[in-house]
């Protein structure tokens, strides 16, 4: 953690330093500006905070980024958590006469093989070299239960993979475990605390307060029944309040809230100053100082920081950086001598190598560059740092080698096994969640994904696995938040599937008739269209099809439904009051992720037959069995036509 503050977790009978001046009724005592009695007048301070979100798991360098210069195109690795641990050095030392903070917005785990088989050891030990200031719990700590959270945070604080005994603050104010239950043993904040208080070289108090994402949470992870949370706006307002009670003034909300609903809660609430988030995997920024043409933003969704007003009219700085270790948000707050901000500047910084390739359009491939071209790209590349606080930037890091060292540790475990080839895929099987978006526009032959019906290819693939694993089903459904990553074009191997299927799901057959089919895909829809839920409900299906119409309300998005009969392969109309098997995932199963339907299904015995077949070893199996992976036919989508929300009839 920084050097520049000192770290006081608060709970509820803990008292807080003042460090304001209160005006008094003597008019000698008047302050040159008219300041007015009883007005609390602080000593202007700035915050300098680096951060990031959404890491799951996702420790190694993420893919490659491409840029121009001078109209040159370029690409060189990008991300990594040991390119991170370099670039957060390196902005710490920058900014060695600044009130310096390192800040993590939530969902440190789940998403690739070293979590699949570490549980969250390796997050916490590369967590730890970074040692933030404060993380946030986000939706994907539950994924385990309690149990699996208390294991994380164990790692997280103990003295095994921690030299440095880094004990990061883990915070979410809305979260509250049952005394008695693994996170909270003996007392409500064993594990979790509401806030965390920094005091900044001036001796002024910071307020950090962590804030969960409900109903994602609740429907779409694993936490005990008994773990209560609390409405995110409500309880922030409380948290806030208490602290200005205590007489700090200076707040930071640390939320797994999606982009768009800190914009909310930024407006919604008196006396937040700055809104760290995550959730929702948003890049901000503008990078067309790297593009081709003015309108290369590299799908950035708004301005880093976006500047917003609170309740009072105040200035709110709000903040993302977008996931996977793709990028670090660095902000600069400067607050006046009565606490409210006077201005916040920053930039989205994405971490690259320092080894750059060259796009050469004869050959139409990529090249390495000479030492000497190196070099140049290099030196343009970090010239741009005079820009920080100000501008977009990528900067090129070498990764940090002791970090790399821990990280090392974990791979070599990993690898004789994880290389092995499946099988091979002839095309990219692009990765989307509902037909009409994509998050695989920058994977080559997916950049057409957010215009096609077809949707997701790897989740329709996916479901194909189950089904083909499941002998006595006729059809399976998945939910498009459980398959997580593309398969590009080429082999695939074990890394591949980990990757793709890292979650801890087994298959179960469960025996629904038609009109609960319907019913399931009409609440799946709804929990993302109505409900604010994760769009990973968005139901894909292998052996059952649809006509979607997102324009309609709920009972009547979900038209023309038809089954696949598995012997002769006719598609019928599905029959309202037939019982067919349908073969998904234990997750979705239960009820979860909006599969409300489900639940009452899974809990009846009598209709349901778990499997115990681990749903990525099903993926494993079918890819082993069929040796090459292609697209499927387009008469096999779940999707036969679509309209969105906004009413545009999708290309089939």
């Amino acid at each position: 953690m920084s050097d520049f503050f000192t770290k006081t977790v608060l709970t509820a009978g803990m008292a807080a330093a003042m460090v304001f001046i209160t005006g008094c009724n003597d008019d000698d005592n008047n302050t040159s500006d008219n300041t007015s009695d009883n007005v609390s007048v602080f000593v202007p301070t700035s915050l300098t905070i680096a951060h990031i979100n959404d890491h799951h798991s996702h420790l190694e360098s993420e893919g490659e980024q491409s840029f121009f210069l001078d109209g040159v195109a370029y690409r060189a690795e990008r991300g990594g958590f040991a390119r991170l641990k370099t670039a957060f050095d390196d902005f710490e030392s920058t900014y060695s006469d600044k009130n310096f903070l390192k800040l993590h917005a939530g969902d440190a785990i789940t998403g690739t093989r070293y979590f699949s088989f570490y549980k969250g050891a390796a997050d916490a030990d590369m967590m730890n070299t970074i040692c933030f200031d404060a993380f946030a719990l986000g939706n994907h700590e539950f994924d385990e239960s309690d149990e699996g959270l208390k294991r994380f945070i164990d790692r997280l604080h103990g003295t095994e993979g921690n030299p440095n005994g880094c004990k990061t603050p883990v915070l979410s104010a809305n979260v509250k475990p049952a005394v008695g239950t693994p996170l909270a043993l003996s007392q409500v904040d064993d594990y979790i605390q509401p806030y965390t208080i920094k005091t900044t070289k001036e001796g002024v108090k910071v307020g950090i307060i962590g804030i969960d994402i409900k109903g994602k949470t609740q429907n779409s992870s694993r936490p005990l029944s008994t773990t209560e949370f609390l409405d995110e706006t409500t309880t922030a307002q409380n948290y806030i309040n208490e602290l200005k009670n205590k007489g700090i003034e200076h707040i930071v909300l640390l939320t797994h809230y999606t982009y768009e609903n800190d914009k909310k809660l930024a407006t919604a609430l008196s006396g937040v100053d700055v809104i760290i988030g995550g959730d929702s995997h948003t890049l901000l920024g503008d990078f067309t100082r790297y593009g081709k043409t003015a309108d290369d933003t590299f799908g950035a969704q708004g301005s880093y920081p976006t500047v917003l007003k609170n309740k009072e009219g105040k200035t709110v700085c709000v903040g993302q950086a977008w996931e996977y270790t793709k990028a670090i948000g660095l902000m600069d707050i400067s607050f006046d001598k009565h606490g409210d901000v006077t201005g916040c500047s920053g930039s989205a910084v994405i971490p690259v190598s320092q080894k750059f390739e060259t796009y050469d359009e004869t050959t139409a491939a990529f090249h390495t560059l000479s030492e000497g071209e190196n070099q140049l790209v290099l030196q343009k590349l970090l010239a741009g740092k005079s820009d920080l606080l100000s501008k977009d930037l990528i900067i090129p890091y070498m990764e940090d080698s002791k970090s790399a060292a821990v990280l090392q540790s974990y791979t070599d475990l990993l690898d004789d096994n994880l290389s092995k080839k499946l099988g091979r895929a002839t095309e990219s099987l692009c990765l989307v969640r509902v037909p009409g978006t994509t998050r695989a526009q920058d994977i080559a032959g997916c950049e057409n994904t957010a215009s096609s019906a077809r949707g997701s290819d790897i989740a329709q693939i996916v479901a194909s696995a189950f089904l083909d694993g499941a002998l006595r089903a006729d059809f399976a459904l998945q939910n498009a938040g459980g398959v997580r990553s593309t398969i590009e074009a080429g082999d695939i191997t074990y890394n591949d599937a980990y990757t793709l299927l890292p979650f801890g799901n087994t298959l179960v057959n469960l025996d629904i008739s038609g009109k609960q089919v319907i019913d399931t895909l009409e609440e799946a829809i709804a929990n993302h269209k109505d409900n604010e839920g994760s769009s990973g409900s968005h139901p894909y299906a292998a052996g059952l099809r649809w006509d979607l119409d997102m324009t309609q309300a709920k009972g009547r998005r979900v038209k023309a439904v038809e089954v696949r009969d598995r012997t002769t392969g006719i598609w019928s109309p599905i029959d309202l009051n037939h019982l067919y098997t349908m073969v998904t995932n234990d997750y979705i199963a239960e009820g979860r992720d909006g599969y409300t339907t489900l639940g009452p299904i899974f809990a009846d015995k009598t209709k349901v037959e778990d499997t115990k077949l681990l749903y990525t070893q099903s993926f494993i199996d079918y890819v082993e069995r069929v040796s090459v992976i292609e697209r499927p036919e387009r008469s096999e989508y779940s999707h036969k036509t679509v309209i969105t929300a906004q009413g545009n009839l999708l290309a089939l």
